[in-house]
């Protein structure tokens, strides 16, 4: 029995009307990890032309406050 992956496609090149800006922090907020981590494109299946403009705006968002660079973690 052979595990076969599903080859994954790319939101935005799927959907021309998604546009990545950097003033849009809930549709960022998904690449994100809970530990403020950039999700790689291997795991979300993005293209790499979608992949650098979405790291530039989550970096961007990041600088002016709409995302955080990291989140507090809580221990009991």
């Amino acid at each position: 029995m052979a595990f076969t992956s599903r080859k994954k496609i790319c939101k935005y090149c799927e959907n021309k009307k998604i546009k990545i800006d950097y003033k849009d922090y809930k549709n960022l907020k998904r690449s994100i990890t809970e530990q403020g981590k950039i999700i790689p494109r291997r795991v979300t299946g993005t293209c790499a032309k979608h992949q650098r403009e979405l790291v530039t705006a989550i970096k961007r968002a990041r600088n002016i406050a709409l995302l955080p660079y990291s989140y507090d973690v809580i221990q009991n």
